[in-house]
């Protein structure tokens, strides 16, 4: 299994267990990349860090950093936490209360001299934005403040990996933002692979440079955070990635003269752009992005209305500030729904409320086509 070297300047995991949690990953990141572990709770992701870090050691695996192996079954090396040089902000941050944000970081400096330690934690507080509050004790920072000291400490250890599990669930969503928003500044300046376990999709497509969806330990798909949200490989990535628009129809037929695919669904035809991966009557799930569809505007008829035109009755609305949630019930049909967003204006502007008829498209860019395993 481990015969082949990682040659790349990152690191490369592969894990294989049964238990406490099942687990059969392959994962590789490179330097500067931040990769995020998404999935339901239990499908291993934190299991995947706490083993990266040393804190978990499975029966069966491999793991490499840079030219460092750090663990292998086959040859009886599994080197110990402290000396495999990982940075790990943990979702409860695990700081000492009674230390201030000084003193917490120092103590992760144990390889520089005393003299320096205090200088270095005063360089890596500042550039976590926290300079002024040194001197404050952790059980008197936020939320916010005492992530950002977490992450300051797991910088003082000059970690070859930063690991970050859920670093920004226990905070508000504006902190939350804030935050997100510093860690795109910071990882410009330190060129280290970084896995982040998120539960939060929005989050993950916004940071990550590639996504690894889990499920039950397994590797679902990897790639773009926009590939995957777009083309999910089956059902079941879709309902992990958010999707609410997945369903079954029929291939109708085939038309490269028009760079087209048909497909048969609740009796009506929709066009996509020419997939003609699956042969003619084949069973396929689909599913499209809300941002593919389209509602028309009473009395302003555009050019896209002409793409996939249907017709529904409102079955739900909600209002969610400047976005309304639109469930359509299309017509002819009581199990046929579609779910988009569209601004509250809009909604507003075209009368639209529970009851009221409305017609959307359907983007023949935006329909894509997965196996159907039912």
């Amino acid at each position: 299994m481990n015969d082949t070297k990682f040659a790349g300047n990152g690191i490369s995991i592969k894990i294989f267990q049964q238990d406490p949690i099942p687990l059969a990953v392959e994962i590789e990141c490179q330097a500067g990349e931040l990769l995020a572990l998404v999935g339901p709770s239990g499908s291993g992701k934190s299991t995947i860090l706490r083993t990266i870090a040393g804190l978990h050691q499975p029966k069966t695996g491999f793991i490499q950093c840079n030219d460092e192996v750090w663990f292998d079954d086959q040859q009886s090396i599994s080197i110990a936490t402290q000396n495999r040089h990982i940075g790990f902000v943990f979702q409860d941050y695990a700081l000492f209360p009674h230390l201030s944000a000084l003193q917490n970081v120092v103590v992760a400096l144990g390889h520089l001299n005393r003299k320096a330690r205090r200088a270095r934690a005063q360089v890596l507080l500042a550039q976590v934005n926290l300079k002024g509050l040194e001197y404050r004790s952790a059980d008197e920072l936020s939320g916010g403040q005492r992530q950002r000291v977490a992450l300051a400490r797991a910088l003082a250890r000059e970690p070859k990996v930063l690991l970050l599990d859920e670093p920004f669930s226990a905070v508000d969503q504006m902190t939350r933002r804030k935050l997100q928003q510093e860690l795109v500044i910071l990882r410009r300046n330190i060129k280290i692979p970084i896995l982040l376990v998120t539960h939060d999709l929005d989050e993950a497509a916004m940071l990550a440079d590639r996504l690894y969806v889990l499920h039950k330990g397994k590797t679902l798909q990897n790639g773009v955070p926009a590939e995957i949200l777009r083309h999910p490989i089956d059902a079941l990535v879709a309902r992990l990635m958010g999707h609410s628009n997945i369903f079954s129809a029929k291939i109708e037929g085939h038309y490269p003269e028009q760079a087209i695919t048909r497909i048969l669904w609740h009796g009506l035809l929709l066009e996509l752009e020419l997939n003609d991966y699956f042969t003619i009557g084949t069973t396929v799930d689909w599913v499209i992005h809300p941002a593919h569809i389209i509602m028309h505007r009473r009395g302003r008829p555009s050019h896209g209305e002409r793409e996939n035109p249907l017709h529904g009755v409102v079955k739900e609305l909600l209002v969610l500030g400047e976005t309304s949630i639109v469930s359509l019930q299309i017509k002819g049909d009581d199990n046929a729904f579609l779910n988009f967003k569209i601004s509250t204006h809009s909604a507003s502007r075209n009368n639209l409320e529970v009851g009221a008829e409305a017609s959307v498209s359907l983007l023949t860019e935006g329909i894509h086509l997965m196996p159907c395993y039912r």
